[in-house]
């Protein structure tokens, strides 16, 4: 009994809670998927940690990063023009586009990323080709080490989630084609 007494938890102890849910099972696609993923250039260290974030998430997805190609651009402006054309070689089943918009230059950062905005949704419109954005344009950015650390760790989180987006997509519009080519809509 002393044996017990000696071995049991004491009433302050915590009981130790472990997680042990599973990872979520992701639904297969039908078809192969290929994914254009367009990022730009300017400040690099913060915009990449998206497309690390989008190629572990994608991954989980059932989408292997070899179907993955990746280009690069100068800035955010350039990147509608690469998602067009990528989307008229119908290699892609989707694009996706990342980049940081700034205040500087002769261009007010919410005119380039309005303009980039809408300039992705007339190709995926055109095309038919789904383009995805995590192209941010933050309010106040300084060139600080605080506001590129927060702005790694924010673009992480935008990868996984427009990589969330993509697969979900792309699973939606493969029943809604495989649909509309049976005949049921």
């Amino acid at each position: 009994m002393n044996q017990m007494l000696q071995d049991a938890p004491e009433a302050n102890d915590s009981p130790q809670i472990i997680d042990r849910t599973p990872a979520p099972a992701h639904p297969r696609f039908s078809k192969p998927q290929r994914i254009a993923f367009v990022q730009s250039s300017w400040h690099r260290a913060v915009v990449e940690q998206c497309r690390i974030a989008f190629l572990e998430e994608i991954e989980a997805r059932n989408i292997a990063r070899a179907q993955i190609d990746f280009f690069e651009v100068p800035g955010s402006f350039e990147i509608p023009l690469h998602a067009q054309l990528l989307a008229k070689t119908r290699r892609y089943t989707a694009i996706v586009a990342a980049g940081l918009v700034v205040d500087g230059g002769i261009y007010r950062h919410e005119f380039v990323a309005d303009t980039v905005i809408k300039a992705l949704m007339d190709v995926q419109l055109k095309t038919e080709v789904p383009v995805f954005s995590a192209v941010l344009t933050p309010q106040q950015f300084h060139e600080s080490a605080a506001h590129f650390e927060f702005f790694r760790k924010h673009f992480a989180i935008k990868g996984v989630e427009v990589a969330e987006a993509c697969a979900n997509t792309l699973l939606s519009l493969e029943r809604l084609r495989g649909q509309v080519a049976a005949g049921i809509v």
